[in-house]
């Protein structure tokens, strides 16, 4: 069940007419995609459609899931502006209608789950990827919470639950070729709500 207060606060952040994390992809992302033949993706959590409106621009057959209709909302209207089209559905992962190995990447950028949830969820993507296909992923590390208690604007979870670990990462994906797994500090500028240094995992892996 969706937490309601959970559910409210990304409606209420996504309603503003700015965009809350920009418009421009995220840089890793754009980087690792740059590297692969455009197929399908999906991109879960995925906010105001930032990342899933560039792959569509760079000929991906983008899907994407939020559990904020104003999200989707968003996303949709940037993918107009760039004349791009992506199936964008509202809902939590386990209500849509994914098949198993539909993907051949699947891009977590920022998908912060409920701490309770995250790793049933990657295990749950994870039946969606083919095999040889890529996950991508970026979010901020448990170490995180020292840079956001010094800069708030950095963003991010505030409980440590919600952050990530790279042991966390390994177990939840356990039968990849670790492409790249490492935690690092990193430089955000990302719309209003990603701004400063801040200490993120990196994972690209591909499905063995």
């Amino acid at each position: 069940m969706t937490d309601h207060n959970w559910l409210d606060r990304w409606n209420d952040r996504y309603s503003s007419q700015e965009f809350a994390y920009g418009t421009e992809p995220n840089n890793y992302l754009k980087e690792q995609l740059e590297k692969l033949e455009p197929g399908s993706i999906l991109f879960p959590a995925e906010g105001e459609g930032r990342n899933a409106v560039f792959a569509a621009t760079k000929g991906w057959n983008v899907s994407a899931f939020d559990i904020s209709s104003e999200g989707k909302n968003k996303a949709l209207q940037l993918a107009e502006q760039h004349q791009v089209t992506i199936d964008y559905q509202v809902g939590e992962l386990q209500t849509l209608d994914f098949q198993e190995e539909q993907f051949d990447v699947i891009a977590l950028i920022y998908a912060h789950f409920p701490a309770d949830i995250k790793s049933s969820i990657h295990q749950m993507l994870d039946r969606y990827l083919r095999k040889g296909g890529f996950i991508i992923f970026e979010a901020f590390s448990k170490k995180h919470l020292e840079y956001v208690t010094k800069n708030e604007k950095v963003g991010g979870p505030k409980d440590i639950g919600s952050l990530f670990s790279v042991e966390e990462i390994k177990a939840d994906f356990p039968d990849y070729r670790v492409i790249q797994l490492e935690e690092m500090e990193i430089q955000l500028n990302e719309g209003l709500f990603h701004n400063g240094t801040g200490s993120v995992i990196r994972f690209t892996g591909q499905k063995l």
